[in-house]
């Protein structure tokens, strides 16, 4: 069986498990988190999350896997046929990671771990978070799934990734950097309503509240 190796609270770790719930792979989550341990850097050279083991073999980033897991269980594909339609849906995954979960990721010290972002960082990534989210309105499709009709790898990525950009923004800015995007909103309860992403999110609120209770056990 498939092993996972991650921690729930991670959102690509989340993007590898719900890609894999939706397409009805059997898989047993093994909790790892990033370490820089020799040990670890076997399983993710990176020391990050997540990983899968196959058969004794590992295999690292998010991305990687999921395009694994689309060529070894081809049944229930997260790609359409097409290649155009199936680079639209990789055209989506990258705007959505690249131009703007890293660009928000710079705010999540201060937005969720008590830390302190500086004024010059906050003024950057508001100018390039605002590039990415007008990008993704153009390319979003929300006819209801984010690349069309059928749901795609691509909105196993927005489903994990656009409540961190939203909830990052607003806590950082006093605004949420997608409420302009009025469809976000309705397409992720139509998400959250299936089964796999319930699932993952009732998950990750688990192990969210169980990383907020140890730090306040050790502060």
């Amino acid at each position: 069986m498939l092993k996972l190796g991650g921690f729930a609270v991670s959102n690509y770790y989340n993007k590898v498990k719900v890609a894999l719930l939706e397409k009805g792979v059997a898989f047993e989550e093994v909790y790892r988190p990033t370490s820089q341990d020799e040990e670890y850097r076997k399983r993710s050279p990176m020391g990050k999350v997540p990983y899968l083991e196959i058969d004794g073999e590992f295999l690292c980033e998010s991305q990687v896997i999921c395009e694994y897991l689309e060529d070894a269980y081809p049944q229930i594909p997260l790609y359409p046929k097409d290649a155009l339609a199936r680079a639209r849906v990789r055209e989506l995954i990258t705007t959505l990671e690249l131009h703007m979960e890293l660009v928000a990721r710079r705010l999540y010290a201060q937005a969720f771990f008590g830390g302190t972002v500086s004024d010059e960082t906050k003024q950057q990534v508001e100018k390039e978070l605002a590039k990415g989210v007008r990008a993704f309105k153009q390319l979003a499709k929300f006819a209801p799934f984010v690349a069309g009709g059928n749901l795609s790898l691509a909105d196993c990525v927005a489903g994990v990734h656009l409540p961190l950009v939203s909830l990052s923004s607003k806590i950082v800015y006093g605004r949420d950097m997608l409420e302009d995007c009025a469809a976000v909103k309705p397409y992720l309860k139509i998400l959250n309503e299936r089964p796999a992403f319930k699932k993952m999110n009732d998950d990750r609120k688990v192990a969210t509240e169980a990383m907020a209770a140890a730090r306040a056990k050790k502060a």
